[in-house]
């Protein structure tokens, strides 16, 4: 459900229990919708995210990490100048508006205190974050709206006006019961959640469905199939604007049968019926950063990798016919030995031919069974002798095709893999820095062009690092290139190294040094292989493990491949939720 009206009133009520009072440290703009403002108080650090995306519209505090952009934009700058060092001295919601609005406190150059206000407006592809003055002017906003009929304008140096109210709508915090049935009779043929949408604003289609499923069993009754008057309905509604105005609200996620998020309100939700999942949560905070905030990552990043996927996905289907030539191409060279019986048996026919036969009847001496004859095809234009020598040469070609043939098929599947590997590293690469990687990889491996980076020193990123519930380090890889720094250079040859069996995944590094190897820790080494991995998805997953004395790295190997031996097998599955408790950076 989009975050209503009413689910920002409760958003707005956790924040202000929350931040009322604290600092903000700093100003993060790391997507062109989304600020990140760091506020510390009290001996308290707190994230707190701001997204004007029309599909990811929210405001709350987040636990996720995110990467700064190389230069920050300009209007990520204008924040930092005005609110680093503000203090949030309240949160304003106006009644019934998807809007709030951060009234600031800061010092100026002067050292006088002035006030500001941050305006965050989450109202679809309207949505904006607008940093007004004392005297209500616009200093700047996230999107400038241009004079344009029909639209508000929206420009630096303007008064700020407010989103002008919906035309043909009602409060429902502010309408009395006579005035509800008066607006029910009006009703016509139609659905009872399509008219409470119709008729109130603040009301999201999932709550109006719920509603309807309350008072008479369904989401989707009918207007004209309503036999009490509408008093089930006015009972739920009012009912619902009660718990709304007392603040008695329920972050509630909604997921499937797979456990992935589905949707969320501020009140429990009973139309599914059990068809899907509704789970209370602890806070607001944790229920939108766990609906959009991971979601919403994982989608920017997929985004962002689509062309490199597209690259690498062309490559590999290249090798693949390549391949698929070369193997057919070895199967006719298997048929070489014929080449040379022909030679042969034409050698010792020769006195019998001449120039222009088109065909040799001869005795087969190669045959098992005694008076065999062979029918070899003949080159009219070449004499017996130049015959002879053409299907030696052919023989002498094919056999060495072979030889070449399978060394190219060697490399080629190896070749495969690798670029197999690359596919799996951009499927699960969790940000920008990460890709970053990978295309310094494939520009090394000569699969995309080097671009020239100047001066500018690249910033490699860090093993993903972990730590068990007994206390032992465990690093993994980003992807391969990092895979081989971990395992060939960073892990002593006593540690422990992990893998996930035939497949692509991250090296997994147990550090044995200051402690020695327990069940607990191995296991949770092997789930976190098994998570990042190709198998991720899937059920059980066998990893492989071994000192790192036993791990090699092949002569000529690509990046991320290696050879072990003196290994064991455990068996896990891949646990999300214990590889996030186990993770520190």
């Amino acid at each position: 459900m989009p975050l209503d009206a009413f689910c920002l009133s409760a958003v707005r009520e956790e924040l202000a229990r929350q931040i009322t009072g604290m600092r903000i440290d700093k100003v993060q703009q790391p997507e062109r919708d989304v600020i990140i403002l760091s506020l510390r108080g009290s001996g308290v650090a707190h994230r707190l995210l701001i997204s004007a995306g029309s599909g990811d519209m929210r405001v709350h505090l987040t636990e996720h990490q995110f990467e700064n952009p190389a230069s920050p934009p300009m209007f990520c700058m204008l924040l930092r100048k005005h609110l680093t060092g503000a203090r949030i001295k309240s949160i304003i919601q106006p009644p019934g508006e998807r809007v709030l609005e951060f009234l600031l406190e800061s010092m100026d150059a002067m050292g006088v205190f002035s006030e500001k206000k941050l305006v965050i407006e989450l109202m679809g592809r309207m949505s904006n974050v607008v940093l007004i003055d004392a005297d209500s002017g616009v200093i700047d906003c996230l999107r400038r709206v241009a004079p344009e009929p029909g639209k508000r304008v929206m420009l630096p140096g303007l008064l700020y006006r407010p989103p002008p109210p919906q035309e043909g709508k009602v409060n429902p915090l502010f309408v009395l019961q006579e005035e509800w049935r008066a607006l029910f009779g009006l009703a016509n043929e139609q659905t009872v959640d399509k008219w409470l949408l119709s008729s109130f604003f603040a009301l999201s289609p999932l709550i109006c469905r719920e509603l309807s499923h309350r008072a008479y069993g369904t989401g989707d009754f009918r207007m004209d199939a309503i036999r009490d008057g509408g008093e089930a309905l006015c009972r739920e509604f009012f009912a619902l604007t009660e718990t709304v105005a007392e603040g008695r609200f329920q972050p509630c996620l909604i997921s499937d049968l797979d456990n992935a998020p589905r949707d969320f309100s501020y009140v429990c939700i009973t139309q599914y019926e059990g068809a899907l999942t509704v789970t209370q949560l602890d806070s607001f905070a944790s229920m939108l950063d766990g609906f959009y905030t991971r979601t919403a990552q994982l989608d920017r990043v997929r985004q962002r990798a689509s062309a490199m996927s597209k690259t690498v996905r062309n490559a590999r289907d290249r090798l693949v016919r390549k391949l698929a030539a070369q193997r057919e191409e070895l199967k006719k060279t298997a048929d070489r030995e014929v080449l040379r019986e022909c030679g042969d048996i034409i050698t010792a026919n020769m006195f019998a031919m001449k120039k222009g036969q088109s065909e040799l009847i001869a005795a087969d001496f190669y045959a098992e069974a005694d008076g065999a004859t062979r029918k070899i095809a003949l080159d009219i234009r070449k004499t017996p002798q130049q015959n002879a020598a053409k299907y030696y040469k052919d023989y002498t070609k094919a056999k060495n095709a072979e030889k070449f043939l399978t060394e190219q098929i060697v490399r080629g599947e190896t070749e495969l893999l690798y670029l197999e590997s690359v596919l799996g590293d951009i499927a699960l690469a969790e940000g920008e820095r990460d890709l970053e990687d990978v295309r310094r990889e494939l520009m090394q491996t000569g699969y995309l062009k080097t671009q020239k980076q100047g001066k500018q020193k690249v910033k490699e990123s860090a093993p993903m690092r972990f730590e068990s519930s007994s206390g032992a380090q465990i690093l993994a890889g980003r992807n391969n290139t990092q895979n081989d720094k971990l395992t060939l250079k960073i892990a002593s040859k006593t540690d422990v190294w992990l893998h996930a069996q035939k497949i692509h995944g991250a090296h997994v590094i147990i550090s044995c040094a200051e402690m020695p190897l327990d069940e607990a820790t191995l296991y949770e080494a092997a789930a976190i292989a098994a998570y990042y991995s190709s198998s991720r998805a899937g059920g059980k997953v066998p990893v492989d493990y071994a000192l790192v004395r036993h791990v090699k790295k092949p002569s000529g190997g690509r990046p991320g491949m290696v050879t072990y031996t003196d290994f064991k097998t455990i068996i896990v599955s891949p646990d999300e939720e214990l590889v996030r408790q186990l993770r520190k950076g």
